[in-house]
């Protein structure tokens, strides 16, 4: 591929393009990126928009969260106008469309090549909509709601010259009639990076703790904790699980605010709801909220997980699913879909019901019990993210030969 100018659009950049933008940098390519807030990336020019504040609020409810969008997307639009302006036309957009942002593209950029992330469409049957019964609300207006919020991904779908998306399952939930131009991508893991380290540990200097492989550890992490993720159901499972291993150590990473879903109605956080309801039956001093983690002592959580538990509603699969896998430990998780893709169950992982904590609390229990029977899970996790989801083997290369395809067009 000759040299060529890329602009990537992502509201929280460099989000999912953090990789491919680094690769097409390192290949000599032009890169400029466009995004509200987030980080710049070495060699990027990165210009950052406001979206102006609405005049008044619609009265039509229904139409607000898309009005934001279109205010996101103009602003965006009148960005791309100032880069078109300063002479520089890019050959290739790749855009994250989800707020928005990808909506006047093409009438900045006619002959700019668009491609597409479509990480998630909304349905109101067979994925998260009312998928967990406890927090469940169906009405008339939801259902319009959701299907309103699928307006920016048709817009983007139908103007785009090809898109991506990373499981076969996020695949089946779009439309089939965009399928001819959809790949099946997904974002990459680096295992050089995440890989089993056996001299890795930790040290809770606020607990006076330090802790390698050799402890039964318990890992749970999301950005963070919320029913989405399934944190209810293993808070639920918690103290079962510590009553029968009176050794075991609990390390939770994740922040107390909302990803997706809802904030608790009565306020407060998800991590105050569950502890005021399971927390007199735990043993604190063995259960350790560690909030958000710089990456490298993420990655330490991660290498010294006896079992790492991993919960999610029908969504989008999270990165630290398979770097816990890549990181070779034994991964308990939800039998739901985008994990049923990646795991199956005695073979490279263990599953449950979502819903069942007690199935969820004897599963850590036999894999605290006995680790060693459960060695070899652990090291076919690796070896399915090696083969499937490496970042330089795999995942990056489809991304590059993706643009690439577009760009010789």
């Amino acid at each position: 591929m000759t040299r060529q100018k890329f602009l990537f659009i992502h509201q929280n950049f460099p989000g999912q393009f953090v990789h491919v933008v680094g690769e097409l940098v390192r290949l000599g390519h032009d890169v400029v990126a466009l995004g509200i807030k987030g980080r710049t990336l070495p060699g990027v020019r990165y210009i950052r928009y406001a979206p102006k504040a609405l005049g008044r609020i619609s009265e039509v409810e229904l139409t607000r969260d898309f009005e934001t969008k279109i205010l996101r997307g103009l602003a965006c639009a009148e960005a791309m106008e100032q880069l078109k302006e300063s002479g520089f036309t890019p050959n290739t957009v790749v855009a994250h469309p989800g707020w928005g942002e990808a909506l006047f593209c093409k009438d900045v950029w006619p002959g700019a090549r668009l491609i597409m992330f479509a990480e998630f469409f909304y349905s109101a049957d067979g994925a998260d909509y009312n998928f967990d019964a406890e927090f469940a609300h169906d009405s008339l207006i939801d259902r319009a709601r959701l299907r309103l919020k699928n307006s920016v991904h048709l817009h983007a779908l139908h103007t785009a010259d090809a898109a991506y998306t990373p499981t076969q399952w996020q695949l089946s939930q779009l439309p089939v009639e965009y399928h001819p131009k959809l790949n099946v991508i997904f974002d990459g893991i680096d295992t050089a990076v995440v890989a089993p380290k056996p001299q890795a540990l930790i040290q809770l200097k606020r607990d006076g703790l330090r802790l390698t492989q050799a402890d039964e550890v318990i890992t749970f992490v999301n950005r963070n904790l919320e029913p989405y993720r399934g944190f209810h159901v293993f808070m639920r499972a918690l103290p079962e699980i510590l009553k029968q291993r009176p050794k075991a150590h609990c390390l939770i990473v994740g922040r107390d605010e909302v990803s997706y879903g809802s904030a608790p109605k009565g306020g407060g956080s998800w991590r105050q709801v569950m502890l005021a309801e399971v927390g007199a039956q735990l043993p604190m001093e063995r259960v350790h909220f560690l909030g958000h983690l710089a990456y490298q002592d993420y990655l330490r959580v991660i290498q010294i997980s006896t079992c790492h538990v991993y919960l999610t509603y029908p969504f989008v699969l999270s990165w630290s699913c398979l770097e816990a896998m890549s990181a070779g430990r034994v991964v308990v998780a939800s039998n739901t879909e985008p994990v049923q893709e990646v795991i199956e169950h005695g073979i490279n992982g263990l599953l449950f019901d979502f819903f069942d904590a007690a199935a969820l609390s004897k599963q850590v229990i036999d894999v605290l019990a006995d680790p060693g029977a459960y060695r070899d899970i652990g090291k076919r996790a690796r070896n399915t993210v090696v083969e499937r989801y490496d970042l330089k083997t795999k995942c990056l290369p489809q991304q590059i030969d993706l643009i690439g395809r577009l760009a010789s067009r």
